[in-house]
Formats: C-alpha cells, structure tokens, sequence
C-alpha cells in the first residue's frame, strides 16, 4: 500500500510532528504541505529538523489543494477544520480526514458553544484505540477527531477504572502540568523564554479549560453514567511533554490489588501503554518524542482514593502520535506501522 498524505498547519508543533512522524511510515509519500499565514515560504525555514522536506514550499490551506489525497491530517487551529473537512469531502469523498483539532470532538452540541463560543460541527470517531470498544469503532471509517492531549493522558489514567465499575464518578481531580508547546507557536508573552524558565503556573482554573468537556464525555462513556471531574492545568517549563495526576475516590469494599488488576487487565498487550512496575514511577524524559505512555497507580487508603500519574509527549502521543495510529487501523495497517520510536534520553 502507498499513500498519498497531505498536512495542514504544516509551520506549527502539531503539523511538524505529523510530518516528523510520517517520515519513518513505510506506507506514506508526503504530498501537499500547506499552512496558511506561512504559505509560500520553505518548510526547511520554520521546521529546521524536518531534512527531509527543507526545500518543500508550503502551499495555501484550500480545499483544491488538500482534495484528491488518500490522507489529510489536519493541524488546525479550533474552528478551522469544519470548514475545510467539508468543502475536502465534496471534492474528494474517499479521502481520510483526521482532524488534530478540537472541532469534531465533542459529542455535545450544547458544550462545544459553551467552551468554544461557536456553532457544534459534528462528531467523528474518536481517535484513542486504547479505550474500550474504540478499535472497532475506528476500523473503516474515513474520519477521525484525535483526542486533545491533556484528555488522551487522563482518559488513559482513569478510564480502566471507570470501566471496571470501581470509581466513584463524583470528586474526580486531575491536575496536569504540560510543556509549553500545547499552547502552540504563535508568540505569546507568558511562553517567552525569560517568563516560562525556571517557572510553573496554573491557567483555565475553576473548570473553565476547553478539554474539561471532553475529559469528562470518555470518562462517562467509560463509567456508563456522568461523570464530573476537577481539572487544572499548569504549565512546566519545558517545550514537550504531560505529567498527569489524577484521582479518584474508589467504591466502598474495593481494595488495592483489584484496583491494580484492573489497569492491568486494561493495558496487558496494549503496544503504546505501559503500566510500570510498583515503585517505578512515570517521567515525561521516559517518553520524550515517542508515541508511548508510561503511568503508575497509587491507593490512598486513608482518603479512598486510587492515584494515578501519567506521562507522555504532548506532541506526539497525545497529538501526531495518536493521529497516525487511528488513521493505520482506519485504514487497516498495522497499528504500530511507522510508529517505532523509543522515547530520548537524557
């Protein structure tokens, strides 16, 4: 199989690493490359690692470009991607659309216009395989909405859990610290150098961050009945990476080994997930660059509580990474196809 992929958002972190991640694919030739404020200039001018393509020059975000692709991964800002996934499909209907924004994620018309001030795009299938049921679902399918990062890595901690029917869906907490290259590259005060080194701080407090809606849709399809959760995010100052922290009280009777055998259960075989030996506990240097997940679970017997710290690369995993493992099962490839990298260390 060869497949013609086209990338949008080609000039910012997520398109990058989309085609940082498409090069090493045995089954892809990289077709139109296209961004929209940075059209006609040379990738190899704003993505510098990228070698392989420096001399490419990138085209307009447009239907006409993008249409007649096996592929298009979409790296666009939130509200961008309707548009484009639409006049894609009237040009070109058996092409792949996986949109790595926010606009086809939420099930809910009445939270997408809460959180993002717009009018609800739709939904497509979800593109975290490792949730239950979730491979079947992406099998075939000629869309994919990938998950946010900050979701993929607390929906992976929490939702053996839930499946199980061992938590409470009431008083769950995550805290998450990211790198800074989840709040994009366009230039922002507070990402600057001198402001983000040697520094942490929190933003989108009091429940007002956009992918608290979409944690909490996986986790209540996880639970089958609503869940409410507490999010915070923090920003670290480093350019990748996720450090989840999230908790929540277990159902009366529920003990320690069963806690633990139901992560266990949930992720024997998985390719990507790890859950670490006890006393191991997860790094985001551990997974730098690499489409793995490393956590580590914790019981709290005095609060009721099970604890579970979750790393991985925002950018990869939790963005590029993800998007390409759902598109190898849409297109029923090999899961792990192109998608090898152990993470970097030191």
């Amino acid at each position: 199989m060869s497949l013609r992929v086209a990338v949008s958002g080609a000039s910012g972190y997520a398109g990058g690493e989309v085609l940082r991640l498409l090069l090493g694919h045995p089954e892809v030739e990289i077709g139109a490359i296209t961004a929209h404020s940075n059209a006609g200039e040379r990738l190899g001018a704003l993505q510098p690692h990228l070698h392989a393509l420096a001399d490419r020059v990138l085209q307009d975000t447009t239907a006409e470009v993008l249409a007649g692709h096996d592929v298009v991964f979409l790296a666009l800002p939130h509200g961008a991607s309707a548009g484009i996934a639409a006049e894609v499909e009237q040009r070109s209907p058996g092409t792949l659309v996986v949109d790595a924004g926010a606009d086809h994620r939420l099930e809910s018309a009445e939270a997408w216009e809460r959180f993002y001030g717009s009018d609800h795009a739709g939904t497509w299938p979800y593109g975290l395989p490792e949730l239950p049921g979730q491979r079947e679902r992406l099998a075939g399918v000629s869309r994919i909405a990938v998950p946010g990062c900050y979701p993929t890595t607390s929906l992976l901690a929490l939702a053996p859990g839930f499946t199980a029917g061992l938590l409470e869906p009431q008083d769950v907490v995550i805290v998450a610290a990211s790198g800074t290259s989840g709040a994009g590259k366009s230039l922002k005060p507070h990402l600057l150098g001198s402001e983000a080194m040697g520094s942490m701080s929190p933003y989108g407090v009091g429940g007002g961050h956009r992918h608290t809606p979409e944690i909490e849709q996986g986790l209540s399809r996880a639970a089958g009945e609503p869940v409410t959760i507490s999010f915070t995010p923090t920003l670290a100052p480093m350019p990748r990476g996720i450090l989840a922290t999230a908790t929540a009280r277990f159902r009366p009777g529920t003990g320690a080994a069963e806690l633990r055998a139901a992560w266990e259960r949930a992720y024997a075989g998985e390719p990507f997930v790890h859950l670490l030996p006890e006393g191991q506990w997860p790094t985001t240097q551990s997974v730098l660059g690499s489409n793995h997940v490393v956590m580590q679970l914790a019981v709290d017997a005095h609060a009721g509580r099970v604890i579970v710290t979750a790393a991985l690369d925002n950018l990869a995993k939790g963005t590029a990474g993800g998007a390409i493992q759902s598109m190898n099962i849409a297109l029923g490839l090999p899961e792990a196809t192109g998608l090898t990298q152990q993470g970097v260390a030191p």
